[in-house]
């Protein structure tokens, strides 16, 4: 039986997977296959970007596999370094392609992300061969097997998977990473738990359609990063919840769970004995309303964190809108004054400077758009919050503004001109946030003459009239490097921060090989002016840094940036 997993790939409010990262919808497909006794070598993994530029082999395995799947979907909004989700044409043509059976599913059976970012529409594509998976793609392909052989797929039935069933698969399907094309230089994204418990859902969010809160057992998940780590992983996400501090949370009859530390405590220690050579351990959402309601459990599981993750960690908080009008039409999560005191609980914890060269863990903060209740005086009193955490000295590490996307299901669903009424003055106002808040507060948080360890070298700006390479270091939402020389891919580099954009940074080599440096990059040696840098330019080469103190006169302070 020869089977095909496609990644074309997914981005959910609570769950990523473009590369760097690998989705757990992925490995549970391959431990679905693994379970029904498809052997690993009978299990061919592509991402889409493969496919784009696929060898003749690579068509042969499509051409001729009995079995082909197709993960997909995109169901909130985003930009990418170096990748791109499989279109609608590709989807087609890939169907079009393969002989065998074709099921597609993950987030994409929501609905198709349309251009644009404001809604979804209908796939659209009907032929014999081809299955949409309506619940879980990885229940699905398990119950097409019996035997070995493949079954009708009419005669299956749609459901969604169980958490034993994914905590067994999780585990069988660990051995995937080790054929994604950037292996080992993966992301794994870790669940937790997924679906909502809350009684009245948020009025645009799809996490509702996965049922209430259904938790793994703590053991199941590091047991998984046990495996994973056994097949060479060494970069985690706890990333696949909507809020990490409801992880086995308690009812104690209020409207909102009780954290439980102890949980916490037992997982991130539990990650951390399986996995002791991790080199990133990171995080992702939070819910500003949990911790606002139980400030003392919330800061002892902000404690924990810190104690066991990697530093430059970011606690995603789903603010979603300043406006109390806003905040009571789509039933969010926190009112501002509540997401303020949550942002200050985590700079006291978490705005130390960790290893990495960034704060251990600082709060993200997601506004969403064109939601019911939102009026111009929105727009306002958004940026009035944003503008009292710059000037009050709290550090954000990152500020994602959107809007909405109305899947069929949710309330907000079918009210595009609502989506559409600001379109405008959001661009407006959405400009003035990356001017005046993101690029202060992106001074404050890493100022010039930082340095970040561990910088992956990933793309060459061929557009650029001048050398230029893009990094990032992995992790929650890396922080775009651009480095104005042509470095080597996939090799990590230490830098030192030089400039500031809106949401990036510039830097150099850290240390910078002086010998070797073109005059531009010496100009960008914190601390230096530009006649200083000319005159070291001219003194090339040096033989050791007292050399260059021979040479030049007072450019001892840059001595520390330098390498001969």
């Amino acid at each position: 039986m020869r089977t095909v997993i496609i990644d074309g790939y997914v981005d959910e409010p609570a769950c990523f997977g473009v590369p760097p990262y690998i989705s757990p919808y992925i490995r549970y497909i391959a431990g679905a296959l693994r379970d029904r006794g498809i052997a690993e070598d009978d299990i061919h993994y592509f991402t889409i970007d493969q496919l784009r530029t696929a060898t003749a082999d690579d068509v042969l395995a499509l051409k001729s596999a009995d079995l082909v799947v197709i993960l997909s979907g995109m169901t909130v909004p985003g930009k990418y370094l170096r990748s791109s989700p499989i279109t609608p044409g590709e989807i087609e043509n890939i169907c079009s392609l393969s002989q065998g059976l074709k099921v597609i599913g993950g987030p994409i059976r929501l609905g198709f992300s349309k251009e644009g970012g404001t809604g979804a529409s209908e796939l659209g594509i009907e032929a014999e061969d081809v299955v949409i998976a309506k619940q879980d793609i990885e229940a699905f392909v398990y119950d097409l097997f019996e035997n070995g052989s493949l079954l009708d797929p009419d005669d299956i039935n749609h459901r969604l998977r169980t958490v034993g069933e994914i905590g067994k698969w999780s585990r069988l399907g660990a051995f995937i990473i080790e054929k994604h094309p950037e292996y080992p230089y993966v992301m794994c994204e870790l669940e937790t738990y997924r679906g909502c418990g809350r009684k009245v859902h948020c009025s645009f969010c799809t996490e509702r359609f996965y049922g209430p809160s259904d938790y793994r057992p703590v053991f199941d998940v590091v047991d998984e990063v046990s495996s994973l780590y056994a097949a060479g992983a060494k970069y985690f996400r706890i990333g696949r919840q909507p809020d990490l501090f409801g992880f086995h949370a308690k009812d104690i009859g209020a409207d909102i769970l009780q954290p439980d530390p102890s949980v916490l405590e037992s997982l991130y220690g539990g990650i951390r004995k399986v996995a002791p050579d991790l080199q990133v351990l990171h995080m992702d959402n939070a819910n500003p309303a949990t911790i606002a309601a139980y400030p003392e459990q919330s800061l002892e599981i902000m404690k924990t964190i810190v104690c066991h993750h990697t530093s430059g960690d970011i606690a995603a908080l789903g603010m979603e809108s300043a406006d109390p009008n806003v905040v009571r039409a789509n039933d969010l999560k926190a009112m501002p004054e509540d997401v303020m005191d949550v942002i200050r609980m985590f700079n006291d914890v978490g705005a130390s400077r960790g290893s990495n060269g960034l704060p251990e863990l600082l709060p993200g903060l997601n506004f969403v758009h064109g939601l019911p209740g939102e009026t111009k005086k929105t727009f306002d009193m958004n940026y009035d919050f944003l503008r009292d955490v710059l000037d009050s000295g709290l550090l954000v590490r990152r500020i994602n503004i959107r809007q909405v996307m109305a899947f069929p299901g949710t309330r907000v669903y079918g009210n595009d001109e609502l989506v559409g009424k600001h379109k405008k003055l959001f661009l407006k106002y959405k400009e003035k946030v990356r001017k005046e808040i993101d690029l202060p507060m992106l001074r404050k948080v890493v100022p010039k003459g930082t340095v970040l360890r561990d910088v992956m070298c990933e793309v060459h700006d061929e557009s650029s009239k001048h050398e230029l390479t893009f990094g990032r270091q992995f992790g929650t939402y890396p922080l775009l490097v651009g480095i104005p020389l042509t470095l080597p891919l996939w090799k990590f580099t230490d830098v030192v921060i030089t400039g500031h954009g809106q949401r990036s940074v510039k830097a150099i080599p850290y240390p910078l090989e002086i010998n070797s440096a073109p005059l531009s990059v010496i100009k960008e040696i914190p601390g230096i002016t530009d006649l200083e840098a000319s005159e070291i330019y001219s003194g090339v080469p040096y033989a050791n840094k007292n050399d260059i103190l021979e040479k030049v006169i007072d450019v001892e302070r840059m001595l520390d940036y330098i390498i001969v």
